[in-house]
C-alpha cells in the first residue's frame, strides 16, 4: 500500500483495534468503528485518545469502597467466571468508573477492566463455566484487582498523540457517515467451519462495557450469554449482498479488504465484487494457521490451515 497516497484511515470492524492503532503509529488520522461496545472502549482508550491517562488518584477513585455499589455481578454471575471476592471487586470498579468525569479515562478504566477479566479466564472466554481448563499459569492466580492494576499500567503506557484528531465510532457499519481515504474493511468471516459470533465467546466483557444496559441477558442459558447482535455476515443466505452493499458504500475510497479461503464468499466471488466498483483490484495472499494444538482433532485438521487473502482495491 506504500504507493497508494492517503491521510484518512476507516478501520470499518476495528475488533481488537490492532490495525486501527497500527495506523495511529504511522501517522495517519484514524477512525476506528466497531459495533460491540467492548472493542468501542479499547479504541477509545488507545486510538481516539491522544494524552490522557489514568493518574494514581484516579486509581486510588477506582479502588476505594462505593457503599452505592449494586450486586448486580456478584447475584447474576456467582459461581460462574470468578470467586465471590473478585465479582465484588467488579461490582465495586463498575460504580467507581461512573464517577470518572472524563470519557477517555473511562473507557481507560473499563478496557483495563475488561483485559483483567479476559486474563483471569482459562482460555480467555467466557464459553463455558467454572475453571476446568485452569493450568496455573500466573494469569489465573492473580486476583482480578492485581490483573486490574496490572492492565492499567499497561493501557497507560501505550497512549501516544500521533498529532491527528483520530475517532472512535460504536455503530453499524451501515450506519456510518463518514469519509476516508482508505477504507479497511475486516468484517466477520462467514465459514461452514466455526461461528464468527464474537459475542459468543465475550458476552461478559461486552455486558461490562455497557454497564449491563440495552442488552439481553439470556438466563436460561448455563453462561448467562447476551442475545447475538445481528449482523447479515453470519447469514449464508445475506453474506454476499452484505459484501455488495458494503463495496459500494465505500466506492469513493481505497478498500482494502481482509479475508480468509474457508469462508463465503470465495476470493473469485469476492474479486468479482470488488471490480464492479474499482478499476484496480490486487489480492495478496499468505498461509495462516488458525490454531495449534495435539488433541487428536487438531492433529492434521486441514480445516485451520488457510490463505489468508487482502484485497487492495483502488
Amino acid at each position: 500500500m506504500k504507493h497508494l497516497p492517503f491521510n484518512t484511515v476507516l478501520d470499518a470492524f476495528s475488533g481488537s483495534g490492532c490495525v486501527s492503532y497500527m495506523f495511529k503509529g504511522k501517522g495517519k488520522a484514524v477512525i476506528s468503528n466497531d459495533f460491540l461496545k467492548y472493542s468501542y472502549h479499547m479504541v477509545n482508550a488507545l486510538v481516539a485518545n491522544n494524552d490522557q491517562i489514568l493518574s494514581e488518584s484516579d486509581l486510588a477513585l477506582l479502588l476505594e469502597p462505593n457503599i452505592e455499589r449494586k450486586n448486580f455481578i456478584q447475584a447474576t454471575f456467582k459461581g460462574l467466571y470468578f470467586s465471590d471476592e473478585d465479582n465484588l471487586f467488579l461490582d465495586n470498579t463498575m460504580a467507581n468508573i461512573q464517577r470518572l468525569i472524563l470519557p477517555f479515562k473511562q473507557s481507560l478504566a473499563l478496557s483495563a477492566l475488561n483485559r483483567a477479566c479476559i486474563k483471569r479466564r482459562p482460555r480467555g472466554v467466557f464459553t463455558y463455566v467454572g475453571n476446568r481448563y485452569d493450568d496455573g499459569r500466573r494469569d489465573l492466580k492473580l486476583s482480578l484487582q492485581e490483573q486490574f492494576l496490572e492492565a492499567v499500567q499497561v493501557l497507560n503506557a501505550s497512549v501516544f498523540d500521533n498529532g491527528q484528531n483520530n475517532l472512535a465510532l460504536n455503530q453499524d457499519v451501515f450506519s456510518l457517515d463518514v469519509k476516508a481515504d482508505l477504507v479497511y474493511l475486516d468484517p466477520p468471516y462467514y465459514t461452514p467451519h466455526s461461528d464468527n459470533d464474537y459475542l459468543r465467546r465475550y458476552h461478559f466483557v461486552e455486558g461490562l462495557s455497557c454497564n449491563w444496559q440495552e442488552v439481553e441477558i439470556l438466563h436460561h442459558t448455563k453462561t448467562k450469554k447476551l442475545r447475538k447482535y445481528y449482523t447479515p455476515f453470519d447469514s449464508r443466505t445475506q453474506v454476499y449482498g452484505a459484501f455488495e452493499r458494503l463495496f459500494q458504500k465505500f466506492s469513493d475510497s481505497i478498500i482494502v479488504t481482509s479475508y480468509s479461503s474457508n469462508s463465503l464468499p470465495k476470493r473469485e466471488e469476492l474479486k468479482s465484487m470488488l471490480r464492479a466498483v474499482k478499476k484496480t483490484v490486487e489480492v495478496h495472499e499468505v498461509d495462516h494457521q488458525y490454531s495449534f494444538g495435539t488433541h487428536s482433532h487438531k492433529v492434521g485438521n486441514q480445516n485451520n490451515a488457510v490463505q489468508e487473502y487482502l484485497f487492495v482495491v483502488y
